[in-house]
């Protein structure tokens, strides 16, 4: 991935199984907004998990489950960290690793003291940006994605996430047709192009909604 971060622990078979598993149920909380440190060209996530054939959905973890596998996955990392406690890309990981587990608060935890080290990292901020998201604070959301811009002003992960939490969470649909418009202005060969155009002509069926109101669920 593009500017993902990846750890220079060694991952056993066993470790890298269940990150897979971990990373594989990511797209129950994803919907459709993006990590900061996915590649700007990957798809939407789905907003429904993808099970494997002959699978049970009833063996799908809880999410004490979820949690447990990511304390294992962080495991090597927090190890590693007591001995390079300002490596901000570690912490960045030990921080998707939760954020992949829908542990937002934890995720969000371990982004701020990445940043604290690197705060002009765009990638970080934006994962960090979309943990506040899931936590329900649209507005604190909103404001640390304007902070990713201000450092990477044509980031599309950033943008195409901005638009979502200003059409999802605020009902500001000029704001969301904005942020949406000036991805695909300033990243031409944006291979989501199609997937933005639809989601402008959408949110612009909410034009006459007030602003503030949260808007109904999307399409799945």
């Amino acid at each position: 991935m593009s500017d993902r971060r990846s750890s220079s622990t060694g991952w056993t078979s066993a470790q890298a199984y269940t990150l897979a598993v971990i990373c594989l149920l990511a797209g129950v909380a994803g919907g459709w907004l993006f990590r900061g440190s996915q590649p700007a060209a990957a798809a939407p996530i789905a907003s429904e998990s993808v099970t494997p054939a002959g699978a049970s959905t009833s063996a799908q973890p809880t999410p004490e489950q979820m949690k447990k596998m990511a304390d294992v996955s962080a495991a090597p990392l927090l190890e590693q960290l007591k001995s390079d406690s300002n490596n901000s890309s570690l912490l960045a990981n030990i921080g998707n690793l939760y954020y992949d587990a829908q542990q937002y608060p934890q995720a969000i935890g371990y982004y701020q003291h990445a940043l604290q080290i690197q705060p002009s990292d765009a990638a970080i901020r934006t994962d960090m940006a979309t943990a506040i998201w899931f936590t329900g604070d649209a507005d604190s959301a909103i404001a640390e994605f304007n902070k990713s811009l201000a450092y990477e002003p044509t980031k599309a992960n950033t943008l195409f996430n901005l638009g979502i939490v200003k059409w999802q969470g605020k009902m500001d649909i000029a704001g969301a047709v904005a942020a949406w418009q000036k991805l695909l202005d300033t990243n031409p060969n944006y291979e989501g192009k199609e997937k933005v155009e639809q989601l402008i002509t959408q949110a612009r069926q909410h034009a006459g909604v007030k602003p503030g109101t949260q808007a109904k669920a999307m399409p799945q």
